[in-house]
């Protein structure tokens, strides 16, 4: 990636800072490679911000909203990642257009001339002229005391999807990742996530998969090839085996 020599000063927000990066790189606008606009971004954001740290809080927060969704992207068939991705996506192709035609307003507007006076004096009567049922009334000012109706409690089955989602814990999806390798059903990374699995499934799995790697029991080859570590589930056999004598 060629040197970045960009002046955030010159830059009215975070948007029109990608859309240069977009620019400079010969992106297409509607098939945006994200990662590497994520990772171009960042970098330039953090290596300015150690320089000047009055650096502008919409900058940061775009900056952390890029690092939330490389996140997302990170995991396999994410579909929050997938939204976030098309409402940036969204944002950068509106504020373009908002460009274009901005700068086509201002070269209009610089060939015409505009002539103005001062505004004319106006009385204004202020007399409120019109009448209303009393009811109204005493309803429009219990609302504004707090009272209205509209301020109801939340129905119960707003909740219910919360309270009734299954919880799955990561312990279990351990258990589940060691037999499929053990029994020689599972042999690739993209086999433990279903698009049947719900969100907490999904998350707990990965959640495992991260322990186990972690814990030295499971290695992912480059081609998500999985390969379960002999010597640690051996050590394992002959611990529990003096713990038994």
């Amino acid at each position: 990636m060629e040197e970045m020599t960009f002046r955030l000063e010159n830059f009215e927000g975070p948007l029109d800072l990608l859309l240069a990066l977009i620019s400079k790189n010969k992106m297409d606008l509607h098939d945006i490679p994200i990662l590497e606009l994520i990772d171009q971004y960042t970098a330039l954001i953090y290596q300015y911000r150690s320089k000047r740290l009055d650096l502008a809080s919409e900058f940061i927060e775009m900056a952390a909203r890029l690092v939330e969704m490389k996140s997302y992207l990170l995991l396999p068939r994410s579909e929050e990642a997938e939204r976030m991705k098309q409402e940036l996506t969204g944002q950068l192709i509106e504020y373009e257009l908002c460009k274009r035609v901005a700068a086509r307003l201002g070269t209009m507007a610089a060939n015409t001339v505009v002539a103005v006076r001062s505004p004319a004096q106006v009385e204004q009567d202020m007399t409120y002229t019109l009448r209303h049922d009393p009811a109204v009334l005493a309803e429009a000012w219990a609302g504004l005391m707090g009272r209205g109706s509209s301020r109801r409690a939340p129905a119960a089955e707003r909740f219910e999807p919360i309270v009734t989602a299954p919880f799955v814990s990561v312990s279990s999806r351990v258990v589940h990742v060691l037999r499929g390798m053990v029994t020689g059903k599972l042999h690739r990374l993209r086999q433990l996530f279903l698009k049947s699995d719900d969100r907490s499934t999904t998350v707990a799995t990965f959640m495992a998969v991260l322990e186990l790697v972690r814990h030295g029991r499971l290695r992912i080859g480059d081609d998500e090839q999985l390969e379960l570590s002999r010597e640690k589930l051996h050590h394992k056999k002959e611990a529990g085996e003096q713990q038994w004598t």
